[in-house]
């Protein structure tokens, strides 16, 4: 087997298995946040049985690796909209008065796994992972019935947990875009709005126009004639 210093040393190495986030849950139960995706600081901290430090001071050395395995810092309107569909501001493990909070996919939290040193859940992770890698390499088979099925659900996991990482950033980049579109097609409706009026205007000031020159050209047009009732000269003789 491998030593353990080649996931803690290496990046390639740790890229080479970062898709098998299945092993988490098979070392120790993982608890998400109700979206089933994320995970906070604390929540991190409490898996690995550490302090919350520990995990600050691998995300602070280990930045660049651990965004392009799903971590997140959020701010302002991203952080509300997270805090609202996932904390319980009641909850013990609640930020309370955060004005950031950096959250973590599966993918992460193995990646913080073959990093973190003083942490027997984590070494217990490496060891996993690594039996897992040397069984691959000389070809013996999985022990258990429903692996092939949980590696597949794994990399699937893995695949989505990627694809929404991104959508937060291109979202953000996307709203002031449609803001300024939102603007434009505001004053393009106004402005239609007016240029109907003025047409409309128009057209009744040629209708009138169009009767002027009538009048001009034939005469006004006679007055119609009062209405009378068909019995009405009938009674008139008969008074007479």
């Amino acid at each position: 087997m491998p030593p353990e210093a080649v996931l803690l040393e290496s990046r390639a190495m740790r890229d080479s298995v970062i898709g098998r986030v299945g092993v988490l849950d098979k070392v120790k139960a993982l608890v998400m946040l109700p979206d089933g995706l994320h995970v906070t600081t604390r929540m991190v901290a409490e898996y690995f049985e550490v302090g919350t430090e520990a995990v600050k001071s691998i995300a602070k050395r280990h930045r660049g690796e651990l965004r392009d395995n799903g971590m997140r810092t959020l701010r302002g309107a991203d952080l509300q909209v997270f805090d609202r569909s996932n904390l319980d501001p009641w909850a013990s493990g609640y930020p309370q008065g955060c004005v950031q909070l950096t959250v973590y996919t599966r993918r992460t939290i193995l990646n913080i796994a073959m990093l973190l040193r003083d942490s027997e859940v984590a070494r217990a992770v490496r060891t996993y992972l690594l039996d897992a890698e040397e069984r691959g390499r000389v070809g013996v088979p999985r022990q258990d019935g429903d692996g092939p099925m949980v590696e597949t659900l794994d990399h699937r996991l893995t695949h989505v947990e990627s694809s929404l990482a991104g959508i937060g950033p291109a979202l953000r980049d996307l709203a002031p875009v449609i803001g300024r579109i939102s603007v434009r097609l505001d004053r393009l409706d106004r402005r239609l709005d007016a240029t109907n009026r003025v047409v409309c205007a128009m057209s009744l000031r040629l209708s009138d126009l169009a009767e002027d020159v009538r009048e001009l050209r034939y005469g006004p047009r006679p007055l119609p004639r009062p209405h009378r009732h068909p019995g009405s000269r009938a009674r008139r003789r008969d008074q007479g």
